[in-house]
C-alpha cells in the first residue's frame, strides 16, 4: 500500500478494545482524535476508501434498535477495505433462547475479527471483550456509555474550538438515561472543559456533582455561559414514570429556540447526537441554523469509528504475529 496512505501509529495506544471513556487517559483520548483527523484527511472527508483494514471483518451485533451508529460503523469499516457483517436479535437464536456469549461465539467462528456491540444490560461488552478474543467495541451499553458518540462529540467541537480549557459545555435533557452524557462528561472532564449537565430535577439529581460536574435545573440561567449545548433526547423507553407533566412543558423550559438563541453566545454551538425530536429537544430553525453542527456530528462519526477499528484491530493484528 502507498506509504503516503498510511496512518502514523501513536506509541501510547496499545487496547484492542474500546469499552468506554471512563478508563481512557487524556492522552489516549487525544490519540483518538488526532487519528479520526487523519483518517478523515486520507478519505478526502470520509468520502474515498483506504485499505487499511483489508482482509478484516466485523460484526454489527445490536440488541437495540440503531440507525446512525450501525450504518456508521459499517460504513467507517467498508471505508477502510474491511468486510462486514450485520446482527438483527429480532431475526436470530436470541429470540429462541440462546445467549449473548453464545451468539458472539458462533458468529466469531465464522472467522470475524471485531465485534461492535450494542446492548440494553450495561456491561455486555466487557462480558465478551473478557471471554472472547477479537475486539469488541461498545456501541452503546444501555444508560452505560457510548463512547465513539462521545468521541464524535468532542472531535465536532475540536475543530471548532481547538482548546478545551476554555470551554463551557452543557449537555441538557435527559442524564439520568444517557449513555451519551456518560461518556461526553469522562472525555471532556480530561480534556480540561467546563461540564453542566442542565434538565429537570427529575432527570438531573446532584448526585452528578460526584462526577465533578456543575448540575443546573434552569437553562435560561446557564444559556449565556455556554459556549456549546449538546441536547439530548428524552428516552421515554427507559423510563417507568414520566419526569414531567407534559413534553409541552418541557420544551417551554428546556427546547433551544429561536427567542433563546438571541439570549446566547454569538458563536454557540449547537449538538443533538439523535434522533432530533423537532419542536422538543430543539426547534427546525435552530437544528437547520448557522450554529448547528449536528450533520458535522454525523460525519464525524464516519471518522472516529474508522480511526477506532483500525487502531483496535491493528493492535490484535500485532499481538497474533
Amino acid at each position: 500500500m502507498d506509504e503516503s496512505l498510511q496512518p502514523a501509529w501513536p506509541a501510547g495506544w496499545t487496547r484492542r478494545h474500546l469499552l468506554d471513556l471512563e478508563s481512557l487517559s487524556r492522552e489516549e483520548i487525544e490519540i483518538l482524535l488526532d487519528t479520526a483527523l487523519q483518517m478523515k484527511k486520507l478519505t478526502q472527508g470520509c468520502r474515498a476508501k483506504v485499505p487499511l483494514l483489508s482482509g478484516v471483518t466485523t460484526a454489527n451485533l445490536f440488541f437495540e434498535n440503531s440507525t446512525r451508529t450501525r450504518l456508521s460503523f459499517s460504513l467507517a469499516a467498508r471505508r477502510l477495505g474491511a468486510d462486514t457483517v450485520d446482527f438483527t436479535a429480532s431475526t436470530s437464536s436470541v429470540s429462541k433462547g440462546e445467549s449473548l456469549l453464545d451468539t458472539a461465539k458462533t458468529i466469531l467462528a465464522m472467522q470475524v475479527d471485531s465485534l461492535i456491540v450494542r446492548h440494553r444490560a450495561p456491561g455486555a461488552p466487557y462480558i465478551l471483550a473478557d471471554n472472547l478474543d477479537c475486539c469488541v467495541i461498545n456501541a452503546g451499553d444501555g444508560p452505560h456509555e457510548h463512547p465513539t458518540q462521545g468521541l464524535l462529540d468532542m472531535l465536532t467541537i475540536r475543530e471548532h474550538r481547538p482548546r478545551f480549557e476554555d470551554l463551557t459545555v452543557a449537555l441538557v435533557g435527559d442524564i439520568a438515561h444517557s449513555r451519551t452524557a456518560r461518556s461526553n462528561i469522562w472525555g471532556l472532564k480530561k480534556l480540561g472543559a467546563h461540564v453542566i449537565v442542565c434538565g429537570p430535577a427529575t432527570l438531573v439529581s446532584r448526585q452528578w456533582e460526584k462526577f465533578g460536574v456543575e448540575v443546573a435545573h434552569r437553562l435560561d440561567d446557564i444559556l449565556p455561559r455556554c459556549d456549546v449545548l449538546n441536547l439530548l433526547r428524552i428516552q421515554f423507553e427507559r423510563q417507568y414514570t414520566r419526569p414531567f407533566p407534559s413534553v409541552h412543558e418541557y420544551a417551554l423550559l428546556y427546547a433551544m429556540n429561536r427567542q433563546r438563541m438571541e439570549r446566547a453566545k454569538s458563536d454557540i454551538l449547537i449538538m443533538a447526537p439523535g434522533p432530533i425530536n423537532r419542536g422538543v429537544e430543539i426547534t427546525p430553525d435552530v437544528a437547520d441554523g448557522p450554529q448547528s453542527v449536528i450533520l458535522d456530528q454525523v460525519t464525524n462519526g464516519l471518522a472516529v469509528r474508522m480511526a477506532v477499528l483500525w487502531l483496535t484491530c491493528r493492535v490484535a493484528q500485532q499481538a497474533a504475529v
